[in-house]
C-alpha cells in the first residue's frame, strides 16, 4: 500500500511515526511525507528548516522528546557565543548539535542543489524510514500581519511570530511569500497520484498544511487523485494537542474544534480537500456534509497508540 501524508511540525513528526509503523504490517506498505517547509528561514547565514528536521530527526529515533523540537542531548555553546558578541537575532537559539545540519543543508544549497536533493542527502545519515520530500524547492515563506507596539502594521516572518512574541501580539493574517510562483518539487507530484490513499496529519491548518496547499498544481493534484482523502483532527475537545493552532485560527476568523477545521478542509466533492475526518471520541457524533466522519481516540502518546490511530485512518478511507 503506498500511503501519502501531508505533513508539518511536531504533530505531524509523530504522525509520521505511527504511519511508518503500521505500513511495516501491510504488503508492499511505502509512505512518502510531502513536507512543510514555509517556516524555513536563514539565521547568522544558515537556512533552517524546522519542519523537515523535525520530522527527520523524529523519525530517525534522535528528537528530544521533552522539549518537543531539536536534538536530544543537545547543547548551546555556539548559540551562547553569538549572543555574548549580540549577533541578531537573539531570541532564536541554535543548537551545537543542530547546527551541524544547517551547515550541511546551507553548504549544498549554496553549491547548487534543491532542496529536495538537500534532504535526500541529510536522511541517508537518519534513516527515517520515510521517504521525505519538500513541498516545493522554491522560496516559500509564511510572514504574518501584525501590530508591534511603537512600530504599527507590518509583516514579519513566522518565527518571529511564534518564537519571539508567541503569537501574543495583535495578528491580522498569515502570507504565504513566494508561492504564487512556486513549483512542486519532484516527485510530489507522482506520490499523490500513485498513492493507494492520502492522509492529512494532525498538522497545524493554517501554517503547515495551508502552505503546502498553496504551492500551484498541489490543490488540484489532490482534487484529482483517485486515491482517497482522509485528515485527522489536531484539535481535540475544543484545544489543539498542542502549539499555537488555536492562535492561528482565530486569525483567519475559524472556530478552534474538530468541526471547523473540518469544515475548513471541506468536502472534496465541493472542491474541498476530505473524503473522510477521523476525529477524537470526545468529538464523536459531529457532522460535516459531504464528508464521512468517523471517531477514535487521537492523543499520540507513543507509537502503538499513533499507529492505531493510522490504522482507523485507513479504515474510513476504504
Amino acid at each position: 500500500m503506498r500511503i501519502t501524508v501531508l505533513a508539518g511540525g511536531i504533530g505531524g513528526a509523530r504522525f509520521l511515526q505511527g504511519v511508518r509503523a503500521h505500513a511495516r504490517t501491510l504488503p508492499d506498505g511505502d509512505v512518502t511525507a510531502v513536507v512543510n517547509v514555509a517556516d524555513d528561514t536563514r539565521m547568522h547565514g544558515l537556512r533552517i528548516s524546522p519542519d523537515l528536521d523535525s520530522v527527520m530527526y523524529t523519525l530517525g529515533g534522535a528528537h528530544d522528546a521533552e522539549r518537543g523540537w531539536g536534538q536530544a542531548g543537545e547543547t548551546w555553546t555556539v548559540s551562547g557565543e553569538l549572543k555574548a558578541y549580540g549577533a541578531e537575532p537573539t531570541w532564536f537559539g541554535l543548537g551545537d548539535k543542530d547546527i551541524a545540519t544547517h551547515l550541511v543543508r546551507t553548504t549544498m544549497l549554496d553549491a547548487g542543489y534543491p532542496l529536495s536533493r538537500v534532504t535526500e542527502a541529510l536522511c541517508t545519515r537518519w534513516n527515517p524510514g520515510v521517504r521525505l520530500i519538500p513541498a516545493t524547492d522554491d522560496r516559500l515563506e509564511t510572514h504574518v500581519v501584525v501590530d508591534l507596539p511603537g512600530e504599527g502594521q507590518r509583516a514579519i516572518h513566522f518565527q518571529e511570530w511564534w518564537v519571539r512574541h508567541r503569537g501574543n501580539v495583535p495578528t491580522h493574517r498569515f502570507v504565504f511569500v513566494g508561492a504564487d510562483a512556486a513549483k512542486p518539487a519532484p516527485g510530489v507530484l507522482d506520490a499523490i497520484a500513485a498513492a493507494d490513499v492520502i492522509l492529512i496529519a494532525p498538522s497545524n491548518p493554517v501554517v503547515s498544511i495551508a502552505p503546502i496547499l498553496a504551492v500551484p498544481g498541489l490543490r488540484d493534484a489532490l482534487a484529482s487523485a483517485s486515491a482517497p482523502v482522509v485528515g485527522v483532527s489536531g484539535i481535540i475537545g475544543g484545544s489543539p494537542v498542542r502549539g499555537m493552532a488555536d492562535k492561528c485560527l482565530a486569525t483567519i476568523g475559524v472556530e478552534c474544534s474538530a468541526a471547523g477545521v473540518g469544515a475548513l478542509y471541506g468536502p472534496r466533492a465541493d472542491g474541498g480537500l476530505l473524503d473522510g475526518w477521523l476525529v477524537d471520541t470526545a468529538d464523536a457524533g459531529l457532522e460535516i456534509p459531504g464528508v464521512r466522519v468517523a471517531s477514535a481516540p487521537l492523543w499520540m502518546t507513543d507509537e502503538t497508540a499513533t499507529a492505531a490511530i493510522v490504522s482507523a485512518a485507513l479504515a474510513l478511507a476504504a
